[in-house]
């Protein structure tokens, strides 16, 4: 299956958010090509055309979730607005306040403690799911690109509760994903706050093309050689993942060519592990109540003190504290959705994703 697709349940939602909206859906299906129902994946560039359809029709780039309309235009605005900035963290701290401007709510303030970076959102109103991950995809999509490269989320949190599709918003993040918190908020390594801002003019008019279906797919985990990487580890259980020589044979690349193309990713092997453990570990303990002991040698580790000091190092905090500090337990839809920390192999888990494997 062609890889850069938006899975059915995220349109649906689209769909949904338009007759919130008393948008009529059928002119604007037919004008980008599209059946006037969906149940296949469509293509990044079927989406990206909708999306400026919409925004056209409503004279509003945020698909009216907003306290006041994202205006067309206002995204290209944006970037060009961010273009000027020196590192990351004045792009996003600079990106928060234009978005403040042109929606009013919900507008995120950044909050940098314990060695994560927090986009925290702020409302007068309850929103839907769709406003909110609309929210994420610009402001983290125009980030990635801003600095070449994929930022790994940790955790988000959702201030309302799970939409009918819910469980796909842990596929769309690669990350653990709780609904029903005090507050909506998308968490990652403040470590990444200082990289480079390395995009002028003429990548931006490059980008602008392709927008936004390029920030929807581009730079999602399931894409380039990393994603390959992580395929393969999926299938197995942490304890049995490979040595890089081992790995590096049975993808039939020598191994100093693949670590010089998981560079050009901004990757390498052990960051890739380091990334799948952490958010094995993270989603377990925000979702279930299992022993840190028996989590620790479910992710791979020789001993509990080993995953305490890699946990440490992850998240500045105990898995104790981590899991005493998350707040309430996922609610029972995604404790349905998480009910375990370790990959299962892919013949048990193929009937499950193979949908949605490398849609969004």
């Amino acid at each position: 299956m062609e890889r850069r697709m938006i899975a059915p349940c995220f349109m649906n939602d689209t769909l949904e958010c338009l007759r919130r909206h008393n948008v009529r859906i059928e002119p604007l299906l037919a004008r980008v090509g599209l059946p006037p129902v969906i149940t296949e994946p469509i293509s990044a560039q079927q989406y990206g055309a909708l999306w400026h359809a919409v925004a056209e029709t409503m004279d509003d780039e945020f698909f009216g979730e907003g306290a006041r309309p994202m205006r067309a235009g206002s995204f290209a605005l944006l970037c060009q607005a961010l273009l000027s900035t020196r590192t990351l963290e004045h792009a996003l701290r600079r990106g928060l306040r234009f978005l403040r401007v042109v929606l009013d709510d919900p507008h995120g303030e950044l909050i940098v403690r314990n060695g994560l970076a927090e986009v925290t959102l702020k409302d007068a109103s309850l929103r839907s799911a769709f406003a909110y991950r609309t929210f994420w995809i610009i402001i983290h999509g125009v980030n990635c690109w801003l600095v070449g490269r994929r930022l790994p989320i940790r955790w988000v949190d959702f201030k309302c509760s799970a939409p009918p599709a819910g469980t796909d918003y842990r596929l769309f993040f690669d990350a653990p994903v709780r609904f029903d918190q005090p507050e909506s908020r998308l968490v990652f390594d403040a470590e990444f706050l200082t990289l480079p801002i390395i995009r002028d003019n003429s990548a931006l008019r490059e980008f602008l093309r392709q927008a936004p279906g390029n920030i929807l797919v581009r730079y999602r985990h399931d894409e380039g050689l990393s994603a390959a990487i992580r395929g393969r580890l999926h299938t197995t259980v942490p304890s049995a993942w490979p040595s890089f020589e081992t790995l590096a044979a049975g993808m039939r690349i020598q191994a100093p060519t693949l670590r010089r193309r998981l560079q050009s990713e901004g990757q390498t092997y052990r960051s890739i592990k380091d990334e799948m453990r952490r958010a094995l570990a993270m989603e377990a303990l925000l979702g279930g109540s299992r022993s840190v002991a028996d989590l620790s040698a479910d992710i791979g580790f020789s001993e509990p003190s080993a995953f305490h000091r890699a946990f440490h190092k992850w998240t500045g905090k105990s898995p104790a504290s981590f899991r005493r500090e998350a707040g309430p337990r996922l609610n029972a839809r995604e404790n349905s959705s998480m009910d375990s920390a370790v990959p299962r192999t892919r013949s048990e888990t193929s009937g499950k994703h193979c949908k949605i494997d490398h849609q969004i």
